[in-house]
């Protein structure tokens, strides 16, 4: 390859006299960082029922849960009229003033239950407060006490409600704080954020603004991670690390959650300026949303986590003076074992420069000692990148042939027990590094390939402090580390102990940094996309290459069997790696097997068009599981027929007409304002139902203007025949007015109704699920939907 050979023995870092012994100290001193900060992660043993009045209780709390998700609770039925009662007696028994927000309001952010359209729904909040001795502003906890129509909401989010009861508790048992701390249980949350949108622009509590710590759970068990903030929260973040007992979180995850279209009730304070925190737990999603989400399901010491830094932060900020929060920057941030580090934002990129320079400098004394030419260092940045490549595209195979064996899991969030699989990823991780660094250690030297790894590690750095600056501490730190180790081992004797430890620690920063994010990424972006961990593992793994050496004998200069020897014992990481990838990943399979408490996930749904008696089952499912291959046997678009689903196309077979009657329809008045006309229209569900839509055909008309329920309304444009759409969530009885002002296309309007409620059990044709098979967690599950068109 044209490369000028240089010295073999001077090609690495790090060249200790005794090289297995000074091998075994470095893997020990990393494997005892990486144990305490994987320790540090872990959520606290919950607390008994008899723990003192002033702490957070999981147990006391737990018993709030078994209540709120006895049964599923969707906003506007009758389990969730029950919830709102006992909220609200449990706050009143406190002695806390309590009342309940009843009202109409529009979505937040962009999660809605169902079609393009204008979004609203009828939301009856519960508000309390807690009253401040001298105000500075006002403090308030938020969590959502409605559920998904398939499941009870154990943990997503009787958690956050329960949570707060007990806080509560816990506050007015002590002395009064100095602010004003106001706990907001929203409803509708699931259906599309309108509860929180509700307080956040007409409560007149939230009239002034404050500080909102949103609790939310994305699953049953894990650390509560502090994921969303809001905008400049340096000032926040420094309350969160000094008060709450258990600090997990990080500024990459808050740059990753701002670009995703994710919402939680948090997105509807921000947009009203409020600032905060939204914080959750997220491991065990695979019972996410589904009739698994149950009390049962709850991991207790995520409760007490969720507790424990709700209870600390509330206290905090009710003593802090809230005028002076505001910030101009955002801070760089992540957990240590201990803590949290936290750093200004604006030192994010002069760090990541400094770390370019820094590893600049490495370069240039390693061809200065003749450590390895400037081909060789060349040649190890261009080599550099193929674990970076490899890594994440070798986990998404293996996903990919997992899936394939278990074509179960392309319906859930993450498998049931995913901690083989994502130990297999980890391991396939270090099998493609191992084998690339001893595929090309021979010949281009230890000390090249370790620079190419910090070069990418650094100008990753800048390039995500451009892009992403709360991530880029993740590979300007460790590449900081290295570099200035590097440095440390050249000035040293290569053969002595102070090399080696220098490694070392540039290692053990490595892992402090990087192994937190790995173990999060997993629950967090869930096994399909665990190709990022493994990125991430490939950056920890280059990041120690000086460390990784010491498991090869020493570069170079053998010949025959010595070079032969010396090639087998390079490979005998990646080998073990390798080896240890396909076991994990074969026990995977073994272990997380579809059965009765952990059932394949399906969906499936039921419409009935009442004006033609056609009916149909549909399914999202795109390769139906043997059940729902039972109801569904081709594609097909529903958007003509029933455009409050939303879905183009679906998978769809023939079903029994119900006896269902479809929402009716009524003009109430028709008035002409110049070439406008004005309809004023009553849409009454003839039955209980979870939501109503009501669409426009706008080749007859086009809206100009829409008021529901008294609430003017965005005009939404959508494609296709129902151009102009309303979803209403949570209809009361006597149904919902909507005046629309239209001009008119044709001498007749017409509009398609829809109604939608929950459960198929009673629908002709139904077979049961077998006992193995259950429901995936989505907002259309078992839905029941009746459409019909009305001309005026």
């Amino acid at each position: 390859m044209g490369v000028t050979p240089t010295r073999p023995a001077d090609r690495a870092l790090a060249r200790p006299g005794r090289r297995l012994p000074a091998a075994l100290a470095a893997l020990a001193a990393l494997l005892a960082v990486g144990a305490g900060t994987l320790l540090d992660l872990r959520p606290p043993a919950p607390r008994p029922a008899d723990a003192p009045a002033g702490d957070f209780s999981a147990a006391r709390a737990y018993e709030q849960v078994r209540v709120i998700a006895a049964r599923p609770h969707v906003a506007g039925s009758p389990a969730n009229d029950q919830v709102r009662e006992h909220l609200v007696g449990v706050l009143r028994g406190l002695g806390l003033e309590t009342e309940v927000q009843d009202t109409v309001a529009p979505e937040a952010g962009q999660l809605s239950g169902a079609a393009g359209g204008a979004t609203v729904a009828r939301v009856r909040n519960v508000v309390a407060r807690v009253p401040g001795t001298a105000p500075t502003g006002r403090v308030f906890l938020v969590a959502h006490y409605d559920s998904v129509q398939s499941g009870p909401g154990g943990n997503d989010d009787a958690a956050g409600t329960s949570t707060i009861l007990e806080v509560a508790r816990a506050l007015t048992a002590g002395p009064r704080p100095r602010n004003d701390i106001v706990l907001v249980l929203t409803d509708a949350e699931e259906a599309c954020l309108c509860g929180a949108a509700a307080f956040a622009q007409s409560h007149p509590l939230a009239a002034d603004g404050g500080v909102v710590l949103n609790l939310e759970a994305r699953g049953s068990t894990g650390p509560v991670i502090m994921f969303e903030t809001s905008r400049d929260n340096a000032k926040l973040v420094d309350v969160f690390g000094r008060a709450a007992p258990h600090p997990v979180g990080t500024s990459f995850a808050v740059e990753i959650y701002r670009a995703l279209p994710n919402d939680t009730d948090f997105t509807a304070f921000l947009d009203k300026d409020f600032v905060g925190l939204n914080s959750a737990y997220i491991d065990g999603g695979a019972v996410y949303h589904t009739p698994l989400d149950t009390p049962a399901a709850m991991d207790r010491r995520s409760l007490q986590m969720h507790g424990d830094n709700a209870l600390g932060l509330a206290r905090e900020f009710g003593r802090t003076d809230l005028k002076a929060l505001r910030s101009d920057h955002d801070a760089t941030y992540f957990p240590v074992p201990g803590g949290l580090v936290r750093y200004p934002g604006w030192l994010t990129l002069p760090l990541a420069l400094l770390a370019v320079a820094a590893v600049g400098v490495l370069g240039w004394l390693l061809r200065r000692r003749d450590r390895a030419t400037a081909g060789r260092l060349a040649a190890g940045v261009g080599l550099a990148l193929v674990p970076v490549v490899a890594a994440p595209l070798g986990a998404w195979l293996l996903w990919t042939a997992i899936t394939t064996a278990r074509p179960g899991y392309a319906e859930l969030l993450d498998p049931y027990r995913p901690t083989w699989y994502r130990l297999a990823v980890v391991a396939l991780a270090a099998t493609i590094l191992f084998t690339w660094y001893a595929l090309t250690r021979r010949r281009f030297g230890p000390a090249a390939l370790a620079f190419g790894g910090l070069v990418w590690l650094a100008l990753f750095g800048v390039l995500l402090a451009v892009l992403v600056p709360g991530g880029a501490y993740l590979t300007t730190l460790p590449a900081l580390a290295g570099a200035l180790a590097g440095l440390a081992a050249l000035t040293t004797r290569l053969d002595g102990p102070w090399p080696v430890l220098a490694v070392t620690l540039a290692g053990a920063v490595a892992v402090l940094i990087l192994l937190p994010t790995v173990v999060l990424l997993f629950p967090a972006l869930g096994m399909a996309m665990g190709g990022v961990a493994a990125l991430f593992a490939v950056l920890l793994g280059l990041a120690a290459l000086p460390v990784v050496d010491l498991l090869h004998p020493q570069a170079g200069g053998q010949r025959g069997l010595g070079a032969l020897r010396a090639r087998r014992l390079g490979a005998l990481p990646a080998v073990a790696a390798g080896l240890a990838a396909v076991v994990l990943a074969g026990v995977g399979l073994v272990v997380d097997r579809f059965d009765a408490a952990h059932p394949v996930p399906t969906h499936l749904m039921y419409a009935l068009d009442a004006g033609t008696g056609k009916a149909r089952w549909l399914s999202r499912e795109d390769e139906p599981q043997p059940w729902t291959a039972g109801f569904v046997d081709d594609r097909a678009s529903v958007s003509d027929d029933f455009p409050g689903l939303g879905d183009p196309e679906l998978r769809a077979g023939p079903a029994q007409a119900a006896n269902l009657p479809a929402p009716a329809v009524t003009m109430l008045s028709d008035t002409r304002v110049g070439d406008q006309r004005v309809l004023r229209l009553r849409l009454v569900p003839q039955r209980p139902v979870r939501l109503a839509t009501l669409h426009l055909d706008t080749s007859t008309a086009t809206v100009r203007s829409a008021v529901v329920a008294g609430r003017e309304v965005p005009v939404k444009a959508r494609e296709g025949r129902w151009g102009f759409g309303v979803v209403f969530h949570a209809p009361p009885p006597e149904g919902i007015e909507v005046t629309l002002t239209l001009t008119p296309k044709a001498d007749q309007v017409v509009l398609r109704a829809m109604d939608a409620s929950d459960g198929l059990t009673t629908v002709p044709g139904f077979r049961p699920r077998p006992a193995d098979v259950g429901v995936v967690g989505s907002h259309t599950s078992e839905m029941l939907a009746v459409a019909k068109t009305y001309t005026f």
